[in-house]
Formats: C-alpha cells, sequence, structure tokens
C-alpha cells in the first residue's frame, strides 16, 4: 500500500511502482486517491489514520507518504503493530525516528519491519555513514553534508516550518542535544569540488548513530548562506514559529509551493560528504551523487516496499536493513572511494 498517494511523493511512488510492474494499493484520506487509482488501474481505499486498522487489513507492507510525521507516523506504526503490516516512511524529522526506534522491542515481538527514513532522507547519508564506519570501525565522530539541487515539495517545506521553531540539533556522547542554527561550519568536498556548509538537523543525527553507534554526529547542508545569517534568522524567527500563528501562516505559505516538475527532477542531482574520525586522528572520507532527491526518494522506496518482508523484525535504518551497499542498487548513483588517512 502506498498512503498519501495523493500527495506529491506519494504519487511519484505509486507511478514509479506501477512502471516496475507492481500493484500497489494506492490510499488516503483524500478522495483524489481514487482519480490517480482509475488512471493508474490500481486498487483504492479512502480512509484516515484514525481507522488505519481496518484500512490495512490484507496488506503486507505499507509506504508511509502522509506528513507531517510528528502527528501521523505514530497512530499508523500502531496501526501496523496491531496487523502485523510492515511499516516504511519517508520521514525526516528526528524526533519521529527516535520514537520508532524506541519501538523495536515492540516491534520485533510483533514480527513487523519499522523502517523510517526509507527515501532521500536518509537512505544515501545513512548508507555512506554505514561505508565509513566498515573503513574506520574506531571512529567517535562523524560528519555528514550534502547538496540537494531541484526544490523542495509543499510537504517537506511543512515539515521543515515545524522544524524552524525548535533550532538545532547533534548527538553528543550518545545522546541528542539542541544546538543553535548553522553552529558548525566546514568545507565538505563533494565530488563537484568545494564547498562551504552549515550545521542543520538532519535525520541522520538519529539514525546514523543506531547505523554505526558512532556518539558524536554532526549533520550539515549546502545553502548558499553564510552560518551567521541563518543563526541570526533562527534566534529572530525562531520564537514566532515556535506559536500555533506562526505555524499556521507558514504552513499556509508553504501550501502554495508544489514539488519540482519531471524535466527538473531529471536535470538535478544530489551530492553527499561525509567523514569518520577517530580519537587518534585517523580519519576515513568518501562522497555519492545521486539523482534527484525525489527521484531516489520514489526508487528506494518502490525496492524497500517490495524487500522488506526479509528484513530482520524490528526497527531499522536502511543501512541495517540491507547493508551500507544497497544506495548502490539505486538508479543514478555514483559511489567514491572511501579513503582512510592517519
Amino acid at each position: 500500500m502506498v498512503y498519501g498517494a495523493n500527495g506529491y511523493t506519494g504519487e511519484l511512488v505509486a507511478r514509479l511502482a506501477v512502471a516496475r510492474g507492481e500493484r500497489p494499493v494506492l490510499a488516503g484520506r483524500s478522495p483524489k486517491v481514487a482519480s490517480l487509482a482509475n488512471s493508474l488501474g490500481l486498487p483504492h481505499r479512502i480512509f484516515d489514520l484514525g481507522s488505519a486498522v481496518a484500512g490495512l487489513e490484507g496488506m503486507t507492507a505499507v509506504a508511509h507518504c502522509a506528513g507531517p510525521f510528528s502527528a501521523t507516523s505514530r497512530p499508523m506504526v500502531d496501526a501496523c503493530l496491531a496487523t502485523g503490516t510492515h511499516y516504511l516512511d519517508v520521514t525526516g524529522e528526528i524526533d519521529v525516528y527516535e520514537a520508532i526506534f524506541a519501538r523495536s522491542a515492540e516491534a520485533s515481538a510483533a514480527g513487523v519491519v519499522l523502517l523510517p527514513g526509507s527515501g532521500f532522507d536518509v537512505v544515501p547519508s545513512d548508507c555512506l555513514a554505514g561505508m565509513l564506519a566498515a573503513a574506520l570501525p574506531s571512529a567517535t565522530h562523524l560528519r555528514l553534508a550534502f547538496s540537494a539541487g531541484g526544490g523542495l515539495s509543499g510537504g517537506t517545506l511543512r515539515t521543515t516550518v515545524e522544524g524552524m521553531g525548535t533550532g538545532g540539533q547533534a548527538r553528543v556522547d550518545g545522546q541528542i542535544v539542541s544546538v543553535p542554527m548553522a553552529h558548525s561550519t566546514l568545507t565538505a568536498h563533494f565530488p563537484s569540488g568545494p564547498r562551504s556548509v552549515i550545521s542543520l538537523p538532519w535525520g541522520d543525527v538519529s539514525t546514523a548513530y543506531h547505523s554505526t553507534g558512532i556518539p558524536n554526529i554532526t549533520t550539515h547542508m549546502a545553502v548558499g548562506l553564510p552560518g551567521g545569517l541563518v543563526s541570526s534568522g533562527q534566534r529572530i524567527f525562531g520564537p514566532v514559529m515556535k506559536t500555533s500563528l506562526g505555524q499556521r501562516v507558514g504552513k499556509a505559505l508553504v501550501g502554495l509551493v508544489s514539488g519540482p516538475g519531471e524535466r527538473r527532477r531529471a536535470s538535478t542531482r544530489s551530492e553527499f560528504w561525509g567523514e569518520a574520525k577517530d580519537s587518534s586522528g585517523r580519519t576515513a572520507t568518501g562522497t555519492l551523487v545521486t539523482p534527484n532527491a525525489y527521484a531516489i526518494t520514489a526508487d528506494a522506496v518502490v525496492r524497500i516496499a517490495t524487500e522488506i518482508q526479509g528484513v530482520k523484525p524490528g526497527a531499522q535504518t536502511p543501512a541495517t536493513a540491507f547493508g551500507p551497499d544497497f544506495v548502490r542498487t539505486l538508479d543514478g548513483v555514483t559511489v567514491g572511494a572511501v579513503t582512510v588517512t592517519s
């Protein structure tokens, strides 16, 4: 099942699944799901998350694409555990990851796989983190950075609006802590060349720890703005975005945004850089180049949904479920060599 199939990402997943010969059930709370399902010749179900147990009847796995996941993930996970349905989603929300990982024992007992972050966030970066940890098992610190081209969908931007009031987050000595936005600036050596990146909260603050055990993790992004400007903006607008009015206005504005079209998705790419370091100063560095964020998301979700039955029950990351080399199986991905230096 693809739940939230009428959304931007959900529709991409549904169309790619059909192109690969799959026949998923399309679902969501909006009647718009029916018109998409009819156009693709697929079955559909209309239900909200309050009726998810009945809605999942007969399903082996659900690709949950209806955010914001801070509101939607828990009821869908509850329904999956009650019905024995494997769960995957495309969340980027750190708190959502942590809440799902906290239910790993419950999922194992139910024979259910819970696999959040089955898209751009966090398949490429999670696999890169796994490669670096394998090359440097003694690593104590991990820095990850990415540069994404091609624009964002309205759903992604709504999640971003939710996070604007909370500031930054990083993993320090195994614990997730609050830090100022853009508290760290560094030069990431992407395949296309070095770029300045600033620290912003990304799903790997949660997932990379569960994948690698590395206790100190910071995530960075190339945004084309000075770190000082970003941190100042957070100080000024953060208190406003914590209010219900700020959230309503922000979400209303991003609701006017649609995701990138097919031509833009096909013509843009994303780059990843990572560095692991141990207490003796040894480092391991590596890079990835992927298709546009939404293209690789649809690819990864379809592959994971069709292969998830073979994964050990419990809460998993992409790298723990399928190994760090999973990213190599995705269309259009180039993996650079991991280099270890003393």
